[in-house]
Formats: structure tokens, C-alpha cells, sequence
């Protein structure tokens, strides 16, 4: 579905996935890496955990597009979101939210009551955008992913 910006949500294809490893990097640096010890940091580049996720589920993706640059994503699976990530230059553009309406309307649509996610303590603008759409906090726990002593905060939203 495109918008009168030019921007065309859809479904993610193979050919995307050098794009959507290149988002994932993106906020990998600017928002991750600064938290994380530099042994977990040095994993996710090694490992190329972006990579590895993109060949699991990147066509389970959808994303924002314009002008053919992929310049956000989306992926959940039932009722959680699994991924929200924007390229740094275009955060706070509204890409964000947009590509969240369609998750929750594809959640809701698919039988769902609510949605879930999970961002990290640390992560307070992810948080302040959840809560302005409706999550509300739901528990805290150790976030076990990156091995720096991160706390993870889980949210939910029902859904109307």
C-alpha cells in the first residue's frame, strides 16, 4: 500500500536482504552498541547475527520503501513484535509508526486480543514511543540476548 509520500509498505523479498541487514547494522551502532560490552558487541558483529536473522525471517519482514530504498522494517510473529527498526536518518519521520499500525492491524486482523514487545530499560525513546501507542508495561526481567547486564521491559497493547 503506498501513501501520497511515496512510501510503498509491503512484504519483504530476497533481494531485499542486503537492505535489511544494512538497517539492522544501522541501529546495531546506534543504539545497541553503545550498551552492550564490548565482547557482546564483538559477537554480533562475528556472528553476523543481523545476517543470520535476515536469512531466517526476512521475507516474514515488511517494509517502508521509497524510491526503491528500503527504509524501515517490521516483523512479528502471531501476537509479538519481533523487530521495529528504522534507519537512523529517518527516525522520528513517522516511518515507525506507520510500520507499527500494520503490525498491530495484521495482529488484531489474524484473531489477536493484544500485542506484545520487549525493548530494554536503557532504550528510553522506544519506550516513550510504545507508551504513546498504547503499551503499558507488563514485566521486567533479565534481557539474556546480549550478555551485558541489560534489563528488558515487556509491553502490551490491546487491541481495539
Amino acid at each position: 500500500m503506498e501513501s501520497g509520500d511515496g512510501i510503498l509498505l509491503r512484504r519483504a523479498v530476497e533481494t531485499d536482504a542486503v537492505h535489511l541487514r544494512a538497517i539492522l547494522h544501522d541501529t546495531f551502532e546506534s543504539t545497541w552498541r553503545p550498551q552492550l560490552s564490548a565482547a557482546a558487541a564483538q559477537a554480533f558483529l562475528i556472528e553476523d547475527r543481523a545476517a543470520a536473522y535476515v536469512a531466517r525471517h526476512g521475507t516474514d519482514f515488511r517494509v517502508a520503501e521509497r524510491e526503491g530504498a528500503i527504509l524501515g522494517l517490521v516483523h512479528w510473529r502471531d501476537d509479538f513484535v519481533e523487530a521495529l527498526h528504522v534507519r537512523r536518518r529517518f527516525a522520528r519521520s513517522g516511518l515507525g509508526g506507520r510500520l507499527m499500525d500494520l503490525a498491530e492491524t495484521e495482529i488484531a486482523r489474524s484473531g489477536f486480543a493484544a500485542a506484545r514487545l520487549e525493548t530494554d530499560t536503557f532504550n528510553t525513546a522506544a519506550q516513550a514511543f510504545y507508551r504513546a501507542r498504547g503499551y503499558r508495561e507488563a514485566g521486567r526481567y533479565p534481557d539474556t540476548e546480549w550478555n551485558s547486564g541489560l534489563t528488558t521491559i515487556l509491553f502490551t497493547k490491546t487491541l481495539g
